[in-house]
């Protein structure tokens, strides 16, 4: 078929063999096209950490995150966990909405742990969820006597120490949680014995931790 054949079959059809972008449109386009060619070469990719790198931080008391928790809508994660120099965690609590991955990120870090989060006017039932928590003076560090729960005034963030939690034990953590799902109030303790679990109900008392007046 010669040239003018393939013209005159081309006229026959309703519309045209190779479709073509206006000269705008396509001029646009190619530079869209170059822009982004450019900009992949100019922003090379992160790569990971690797182990020798992290030892350093470590060696200078550099908290390093060790959770890998979900991440919320705008890229934000639900929470944080970071392992300190001194060998307690810090944790941060960006969503308070489930509190079963950051209870396995803990177990998974060689704590022993039972998370709730509990909603404004409501609370765990039962309570005292052990009969055998032990006194602020036991749930210490064993060799210098930091305590279990360290929460700086005025930060969001706070501490625990793993150390404090001996094998067979549980620590407790409940947070209080307001409606917009941030912590407005912790309660720590640490069980030697079983944990109940947490089952909530409406309640006008305070949120946390067994009731008023109980010395256990």
């Amino acid at each position: 078929m010669n040239k003018g054949e393939r013209e005159a079959l081309a006229g026959l059809l309703p519309f045209e063999v190779e479709p073509r972008l206006p000269n705008g449109r396509h001029r646009v386009l190619k530079e869209f096209v170059m822009s982004e060619i450019r900009r992949s070469a100019g922003c090379p990719r992160r790569r990971p950490l690797r182990p020798a790198l992290l030892a350093p931080a470590l060696a200078l008391g550099v908290a390093v995150a060790v959770g890998v928790p979900a991440l919320l809508g705008g890229g934000t994660p639900a929470y944080a966990v970071s392992k300190n120099a001194d060998g307690t965690l810090t944790i941060t609590i960006n969503q308070a909405k489930d509190p079963e991955p950051l209870e396995a990120t803990l177990r998974g870090m060689g704590v022993n742990a039972v998370v709730d989060y509990i909603p404004i006017g409501k609370r765990c039932s039962p309570q005292p969820r052990s009969t055998s928590f032990l006194s602020r003076q036991e749930a210490q560090h064993p060799a210098d006597g930091r305590p279990f729960l360290i929460w700086p005034a005025d930060e969001p963030e706070f501490r625990i120490d793993p150390a404090a939690v001996k094998p067979g034990q549980t620590a407790v953590l409940e947070f209080s949680v307001s409606a917009d799902e941030k912590t407005a109030g912790i309660w720590a303790n640490i069980s030697n014995g079983p944990v109940a679990p947490c089952t909530l109900v409406d309640s006008d008392e305070a949120p946390l931790g067994p009731p008023p007046g109980w010395d256990g």
